[in-house]
């Protein structure tokens, strides 16, 4: 028996690709390497430095609330926006020109760049021209999301939900079409309610597009700048300071390269740890509903 070679020049179309690659990320990556254990005193004078800045970094206390931030308002948006966003793919029309409306109508927050999106918040916010702010106002609640904290944080989590919930609830609503009506027949033929429809049919059949939708919202989220710098700017203080706009302090505001490379290094490695950690965990916990199910069954 003869084996038929294998062409293998295929694997020039996708040459252009990997260079492409190379020259976008890996080349920049190793630029921030070399900066990360470099003292750049001037263009001609580096001094190598090994771990310094590392250590430097992970001593400052800025970085510990920008971190703090970021986890509290990554958590946040989780928790709100994968309820809120499946609660809305539920409500939406399955079929007909209302479902293409109601898409069109949904989708249209995620088509605004993100900084007209803080312009637009900065905006609906004001006491004398917004009207959240002067809602608010005429109400007797006092709010300021430039001089208190707590007001800039809610309305920072806020715009976000108003701006990505809508990918949720596409995401959603994507995995709710994909069911086939064999399922809704039968649970109406056993008389299931529907709790239990979305309980046994519905969640778990969404579970795949659910954990995309979880791994998008929790790394955009983690790494959120243009729209809090155009709403409060990092402020009232460091209250809505995240881990991006430290970052941008450290290389831009600052000019210190080394410590900023250093940074986002650290930086990259948290987002890659957490997602990697959140995907097994969201595995993990899809393997046992299954095996639940099929002890039940």
């Amino acid at each position: 028996m003869t084996t038929k070679p294998v062409n293998q020049k295929a694997w020039f179309l996708i040459l252009p690709v990997f260079l492409c690659v190379a020259f976008s990320a890996i080349l920049p990556l190793m630029t921030v390497v070399n900066y990360s254990v470099q003292d750049i005193i001037s263009p001609e004078r580096r001094v190598f430095v090994g771990t310094e800045w590392f250590a430097a970094v992970m001593r400052d206390e800025d970085l510990h609330a920008a971190l703090w931030n970021q986890m509290r308002f990554s958590l946040a948006v989780l928790l709100v926006e994968i309820p809120l966003g499946i609660a809305l793919a539920l409500c939406m029309p399955a079929a007909g020109w209302a479902a293409s409306a109601t898409l069109v109508v949904v989708a249209l927050s995620l088509l605004i760049p993100w900084n007209v999106v803080g312009t637009i918040w900065q905006i609906f916010g004001r006491a004398d021209i917004g009207l959240l702010g002067h809602t608010l106002e005429s109400l007797g609640i006092e709010y300021s999301y430039t001089g208190d904290a707590t007001h800039a944080w809610l309305t920072v989590l806020l715009m976000d939900v108003w701006h990505w919930t809508p990918l949720v609830a596409l995401l959603a609503y994507a995995g709710l079409r994909s069911i086939p009506d064999a399922y809704y027949q039968a649970a109406r033929i056993d008389g299931a309610s529907r709790l239990a429809v979305f309980r046994y049919i519905q969640l778990p059949k969404m579970r795949g597009v659910l954990m995309i939708a979880v791994l998008l919202r929790f790394m955009d989220s983690f790494m959120i700048y243009t729209e809090p710098f155009v709403l409060t700017g990092g402020g009232p203080g460091n209250a809505t300071t995240f881990l991006s706009q430290y970052l941008t302090q450290k290389a831009v505001g600052q000019f210190d390269l080394g410590p900023a490379a250093a940074f986002s290094l650290i930086y990259f490695l948290i987002i890659l740890l957490l997602c990697f950690i959140l995907y097994n965990w969201m595995q993990r916990l899809g393997q046992a509903q299954n095996q639940g199910q099929e002890v039940q069954s």
